[in-house]
């Protein structure tokens, strides 16, 4: 990460720990991540793609969050 994306985390951070950003708030981030993210389950990008699910496993960018594998297509 370079150092303008560290601020960013540390601040946010902060404003969590100091309970200035509520719950509502906190889901509307990860909502907003998961849509510049183009996030999909590897299921859902593979059906929506036309692809099988293990070429979606082995050849896109997947990351595991909570707990759960989601496909990252934001080019």
């Amino acid at each position: 990460m370079n150092e303008i994306e560290e601020k960013v985390i540390s601040r946010l951070h902060n404003l969590v720990q100091e309970n200035q950003i509520s719950n509502k708030c906190l889901v509307q981030i990860i909502e907003l991540a998961g849509n510049y993210l183009n996030l999909q389950t590897i299921s859902d990008y593979a059906k929506s793609n036309k692809l099988s699910y293990n070429g979606v496993k082995n050849h896109r960018d997947v990351v595991e969050l909570f707990n759960k594998k989601f496909v990252i297509d934001n080019d």
